[in-house]
């Protein structure tokens, strides 16, 4: 893939964390599900990046429709997978960003969505932001807007709550705010991190893997939500993805449960903040759709009492390379 030089930026701070930020080895990972003309949008964008990734990897989810074509044919000459079933958005990051370290030898990760538009300078400004940080980063994050320019509520970032002085002016350094956890809309992965703590929840299907796998990533780490960094999150509606999710509930309900009670990726006091918060928006929830919610919502309390999430490898057990890269990593994490 041809690859324009990456966009001059300012000289590193002598006490700089990652002085080689805007030289390593970034690899944009796309999952796409049947929507063939935002992930076009969403190469074109990549391609039109001041300074573009070293390489892109899609993850085909099985559609049924032109969103595979679309990828192989891109000028961009992505790696393209095509998976064999759908196994969601959680088990196409675990497949692409395994990929993407195990293949492409990724220093950092750059996962979206299909239907993220990364503006020009996104990526350029994410690498300046990492580095001028004085901190070593473990997840840098994007500002996700809507089509009209409003912050989408979807991808709001949650600041880190126990965040002192000093990493705060840390952040403001690096032209950034503290944040605990970050949306895959558009989050910048540690490769070195990502090998030592391992991928995403591949069984977690939709919803709350970028909650739980940040988590992990940040629970020793720092991260930071660069405003300069935008892309916009072409959703249908300027909505919360929870707002009425009808039968989606169990996997918001299943997979919220197993972050909170079965991953050590929140501290105890952040799993009873969460944990309250979470109960509080359900109660919400309920409330105005319970004839569509409640049964959904208890097969999810069920599914997660009953059981943890697979090994990721066996959730893509039907594509054996995927599963390999998956197992690699997962290995390397001791997971």
């Amino acid at each position: 893939m041809t690859q324009s030089a990456p966009a001059a930026g300012p000289m590193p701070h002598p006490s700089s964390a990652h002085p080689e930020a805007t030289s390593a080895r970034v690899v944009a990972v796309i999952v796409t599900y049947n929507r063939a003309q935002l992930l076009g949008e969403c190469l074109d964008a990549l391609a039109a990046q001041e300074r573009r990734p070293d390489a892109v990897v899609v993850i085909d989810n099985a559609s049924s429709d032109a969103s595979g074509t679309v990828a192989d044919e891109h000028a961009i000459a992505a790696d393209v997978v095509h998976l064999h079933r759908n196994v969601g958005g959680a088990g196409g990051f675990a497949a692409g960003i395994a990929r993407a370290l195990v293949r492409h030898d990724a220093d950092w990760v750059w996962v979206m969505d299909d239907d993220t538009i990364p503006r020009p300078g996104a990526l350029a400004a994410l690498l300046q932001a990492l580095e001028a940080s004085p901190v070593r980063l473990s997840v840098l994050s994007s500002r996700a807007v809507w089509t009209d320019g409003r912050d989408h509520p979807m991808n709001t970032q949650r600041t880190r709550l126990d965040a002192g002085a000093q990493e705060k002016r840390d952040a403001a350094r690096a032209g950034g705010r503290p944040i605990r956890t970050a949306s895959y809309v558009s989050a910048f992965l540690n490769g070195e991190d990502v090998r030592r703590l391992g991928l995403p929840y591949a069984d977690y299907f939709i919803w709350s893997d970028d909650f739980e796998h940040t988590g992990r990533l940040l629970r020793h780490g720092r991260g930071l939500q660069v405003p300069s960094s935008v892309v916009e999150h072409r959703t249908v509606l300027f909505s919360n993805a929870q707002s009425n999710p009808g039968s989606r509930f169990y996997y918001d309900v299943r997979n919220r449960l197993w972050a909170l009670l079965r991953t050590d990726s929140f501290s105890v006091w952040e799993k009873a903040v969460h944990g309250g918060s979470t109960a509080v928006g359900w109660a919400k929830q309920l409330a105005r759709h319970r004839g569509d919610l409640i049964g959904a919502g208890a097969h999810g309390v069920v599914s997660a009492v009953r059981r943890g999430p697979r090994p990721s490898a066996e959730v893509l057990s039907a594509d054996g390379e995927a599963a390999a890269d998956v197992r690699t990593i997962e290995r390397k994490a001791g997971r």
